[in-house]
């Protein structure tokens, strides 16, 4: 199967063959046809499965068949996507793929001066790319109208949800003309937000390349059970012993990922925090330094994740396990991309014991034990009281990240053994 098999045009052909991909993955062959034909569309794919593709060479080559000026702040196409690194990063797709046509396009985020996107966008845009709050904040100015839009993507629909966007999307659906083409894709799908979409959709075609539950199998799953006070100690030692080269560590909270990164810093480990408090131009040179290997460590949390696409990630770390167990495997997806093998690391505490059971019932297996020398006996035995279980974890996302933080202690010198269970 080739991208000329799938009706592609030619200029998205060269661009696609320039960048090195020759072969459609199988998100992008199940839905290509479907939005060339015209239909909704509700895309469930794992991240690094090529989703973003999916989307943006359907929509560029049905808007190259009838390419028409854009009037000023009337885009042709919107994307929403929950993050600004998420936005940033379907706008860049928009200009890879599109490199040997003739479109405009730009991406609005907010944590920047609005004054330069308002220029691009009164010199007319095909496609517009946004957040959803520096989209609305565009509208109310005026600056942009909805009036035109042809084909609307929501890219990670559960987690706007989540973050409490649902009134900013029912602004923004309520100002879409009533004919348009709308794509929904994310890789996971909740009830509510199924909900959601099918309340917005015309007779969708539903494509899930791969059930949920499903991760993916080049990668290696441990868990360590630890005492939360030892999580530091531990991730210190692992990172050093196991001398890993790129990792990206999940925290569930933003204070807490400073914390990390701060003491990492110290122990000689070049790490740097991303996250919703820190401004654009921090989020945007911590990315860069992390892509380019100046950082060995990025610390995130699950909503400033959503974006990160870097490849050869060797390890993910998860200091803290998530709330919501399909997070985890959305986190874990970060490594072991392109068929590439990789490493996902799960510290739990006494606290988080129902958590990591939520987890293991989702992904329908035992995460393989880690003895170590920061063990904790207590944490494997624990029923989990404190932790949120899987059947009441949802509505809570205003009340997450609220945990006291336990003090953390020098790691000892010596070695740690490590085998498995």
């Amino acid at each position: 199967m080739s991208f000329g098999n799938l009706n592609i045009i030619d200029p998205l052909c060269r661009a696609l063959a320039k960048e090195g991909y020759t072969a459609p993955t199988p998100i992008q062959t199940l839905a290509i046809p479907h939005l060339l034909n015209g239909k909704d569309l509700m895309g469930i794919a794992q991240t690094g499965t090529g989703k973003t593709a999916a989307f943006v060479l359907p929509i560029l080559q049905k808007i190259s068949e009838q390419h028409r000026p854009s009037p000023p702040g009337v885009p042709r196409a919107l994307i929403i996507a929950p993050t600004r690194e998420l936005a940033a990063q379907i706008d860049q797709s928009f200009a890879t793929y599109g490199q040997f046509m003739r479109f405009r396009h730009t991406v609005v985020f907010g944590g920047v001066r609005q004054g330069p996107q308002v220029k691009m966008l009164s010199q007319g845009v095909d496609v517009l790319v946004a957040t959803p709050g520096r989209l609305l904040d565009l509208m109310n100015q005026g600056y942009i109208m909805l009036r035109g839009v042809e084909f609307f993507v929501l890219d990670e629909i559960d987690r706007m949800l989540d973050m409490g966007f649902i009134k900013d999307m029912k602004r923004i659906v309520s100002a879409l003309p009533p004919k348009h083409q709308s794509l929904f894709f994310s890789a996971t799908m909740s009830r509510e937000t199924g909900e959601f979409a099918e309340k917005l959709l015309t007779d969708p075609v539903r494509i899930e390349v791969t059930p949920q539950a499903s991760t993916l199998e080049c990668i290696k799953q441990s868990v360590f059970f630890v005492d939360q006070n030892n999580k530091f100690p531990l991730l210190q030692r692992l990172i050093v012993d196991e001398d890993m080269e790129r990792v990206l560590i999940f925290s569930r909270t933003k204070h807490r990922a400073d914390k990390i990164a701060e003491a990492l810093n110290k122990s000689r480990i070049n790490a740097d925090a991303i996250h919703g408090n820190k401004s654009q131009n921090q989020r945007t040179k911590a990315m860069h330094d992390f892509k380019s290997g100046r950082l060995r460590v990025l610390v995130a949390t699950d909503i400033a994740a959503r974006g990160i696409d870097v490849d050869e990630i060797s390890h993910v770390i998860n200091f803290d396990l998530p709330n919501e167990p399909e997070s985890y495997i959305h986190r874990i997806g970060r490594t072991g991309r392109a068929g590439a093998d990789g490493k996902a690391y799960s510290f739990c505490a006494a606290d988080e014991r129902n958590i990591l059971r939520s987890i293991e019932r989702l992904i329908r297996t035992k995460v393989a034990v880690m003895e170590h020398q920061y063990h904790s006996e207590t944490a494997k035995m624990a029923v989990g009281a404190a932790a949120e279980s899987a059947n009441s974890y949802r509505g809570r996302a205003t009340a997450r990240g609220s945990r006291q933080e336990s003090a953390h202690k020098s790691a000892p010198r010596k070695p740690y053994p490590v085998r498995r269970r």
